[in-house]
Parts: C-alpha cells; structure tokens; sequence
C-alpha cells in the first residue's frame, strides 16, 4: 500500500492519506519529548507522504496543539489535513502549588473541563486555534463521551444532551458556515456509534481500538449502519495500545492494561502465520483496517522520527492474500472481515 494514497472519508469531500499521524504522544504520553523530537517525528511522516494530522486539546493539556501547529504552519495550507476536537475547555489552574500532570509525562499546566454547550464548542475552537497558530481546521470532532471516561449512563447521558441542546448547534454551523468540512465523534467502545447516528447527523467517527487484528465487533451492526448513512471511519489505536506493535512479549499491553494470557496466546498465533509469510505484525495490523471501504486513514501515534518511518515502512510492506486466508482459516480472524486487496 502507498502512504500517501488518498481515500475519501464518507460524504465530507475531504480526502485522507491511507496513514495518517495522531498526535497523542506529541502530548507527552508517558514519554516525555522535546520539541526537537517532536518536530523530527513530525517531519519524517511528512518526509513518508503522510498528510493527514489529528491532535486534540486533551493531548498534553495543549502541548500537542502547540507542537503540531508549529510544524504545520510554515507548509502550504491546502497539502494537509488537520483534526482536533471539542469536549474539554482549557483554563489556568484555580490553586497555585504543584500541578498533577496525570497520564501525560510532562505536558502543559492548564486544568480542563469538560463542557459540550454551544459556548464550550465555540472556545474550544477558537482556542485551538491560537494554540496551533493555524486560523482554520479540516474537520472537528467530539471527544470522549464516552463510558470509558464518565464512566456512569448519568453522566454519559448528560453530556449527550448538553451536546444536543447546546454543542451541535456551534458544530453545525461551523460546518454550514464552511469553516470545518466535517464533523465526528471519537469511539473508544461499542455501543456508542448508534447513540450519536440516532441523535445527530454526524459525517465521520474515529474509532479507536475497535477495530483491530483483535476486536472485529464493529462488523456486526454498527459499521454497517454508518455504511447506510454514508459516514465515513478513521482508525486510531490500531496497535491495541502496544501488543500489535511489540508482540507478545513479557509486559506487552493490551488496551492499556498487561495483556492477559489469552489474549498473549491469540498473538503468539497471529505472528506464527506473519512469519510463515514474511509479514511484519506490524505491517498486518496497520493494513488490515484499511480493508474495509468505509475506512479512510489508519493514523498510529508515532513519538520518534524512527516510529514514524517504521509506522510508513509497515503500511508499504506487499502482504499477499494467502497470508489473510489463513488467519481466517485458523480462525483469528473473522471470516467476513473485509482485508486489503
């Protein structure tokens, strides 16, 4: 597969490079870069073909918006594509003393809030905005409602009717205005697609982890539904958070938890049969998203030059169609998973 081919993303008219680069660990996950990191990772994707650039205000506390609004600013504006999102308001913090930075190993000292009102949208743009120093994004989506974060159906459904009496009205006139072409929501679980589809006439969503060489469960409806509605898909976490990447070594994790040993074992089988055909377990688990028509871009987070170039090596890789034959055949991979040709 080519990198830097482009796929049309559902019914928005925006075209995305197959791989595209989230900025999540431009945020200081757990790995703390310098900006000379970040600008080397950044541009070896570019170097790559990659186009496609996704970021957020929650990546670092507006760390990874700094960082990749600084590498984009100086490239003409209509060779990328940029993404961030709205759910969370920054603020300086309200007490002064030691700043908890949490998941993010250095990041920027800003406190946040979450609020999907008409006003909450609105600031969250704009001040993305300043912080990329870029005065226009490609597409603009809604962050974490989600269980995963709120973790109760009270707070979950709360903010969902916040978002539908108040943020969807900024959202959809920021699309009628022209000012985004598009609009998605971020999926860490199922269950949730169907909620936005029957509340909110939504062009895309960025499903991470949910579909991978481990978890096919969006097949069943709620990839078929976004088919009917013309809404396209982006992949994140297309490495289950590290096992994908590493294999199934001591310590590997699995949607951010040690790996159980079942799911160790299920790995331990998909690399015997990368390796009867020469597949990097990589280039398998960054491809086979992409088989399915209505994913637009696969965008692994990258926090090294060396990922990135790794991360483009792997989507280059030729696999051949015995090697998806067989994972089927040995079931550990569902038999009507659309793969790549």
């Amino acid at each position: 597969m080519d990198p830097s081919a482009k796929r049309n993303l559902g019914r928005t008219g925006v075209g995305l490079t197959q791989l595209g680069l989230g900025a999540v660990p431009l945020g200081d996950l757990y790995v703390k870069l310098s900006d000379q990191d970040a600008t080397h990772t950044m541009d070896a994707a570019w170097q790559a073909g990659v186009r496609y650039f996704d970021t957020s205000p929650w990546y670092g506390r507006g760390q990874s918006e700094h960082r990749v609004g600084r590498f984009l600013y100086e490239r003409p504006r209509d060779q990328f594509v940029l993404s961030t999102k709205v759910g969370r308001v920054l603020r300086r913090p309200l007490r002064p003393g030691p700043f908890d930075t949490g998941m993010w190993k250095s990041g920027l000292h800003f406190d946040h809030a979450f609020d999907y009102s008409y006003d909450g949208v609105m600031r969250s743009f704009e001040d993305s905005l300043q912080r990329l120093g870029i005065n226009s994004v490609d597409l603009l989506l809604i962050h974490d409602i989600d269980f995963w974060h709120h973790k109760t159906e009270a707070k979950v459904g709360a903010y969902l009717a916040q978002l539908f009496t108040g943020g969807w009205r900024a959202l959809a006139e920021l699309r009628d205005q022209g000012a985004i072409k598009g609009i998605g929501a971020g999926i860490n679980e199922l269950g949730m697609i169907p909620r936005f589809l029957d509340l909110f006439d939504i062009d895309f969503f960025l499903v991470a982890m949910r579909h991978t060489l481990l978890e096919q469960e969006m097949l069943d409806a709620e990839f078929p539904r976004c088919a009917d509605r013309g809404v396209g898909i982006v992949i994140g976490g297309v490495y289950n958070s590290g096992i994908l990447a590493t294999g199934a070594v001591p310590g590997a994790y699995y949607n951010y938890a040690p790996a159980g040993a079942e799911i160790m074992e299920r790995v331990k089988r998909i690399e015997g049969v990368c390796r009867g055909h020469g597949v990097p377990l990589a280039a398998a688990a960054l491809q086979f998203p992409l088989g399915h028509p209505i994913v637009a871009s696969v965008i692994p987070g990258s926090n090294s030059a060396a990922q990135a170039k790794q991360n483009a090596d792997a989507v280059s890789h030729a696999i051949p169609g015995d090697f998806w034959a067989e994972l089927k055949h040995k079931g550990l991979l569902r038999a009507d998973a659309p793969v790549p040709v």
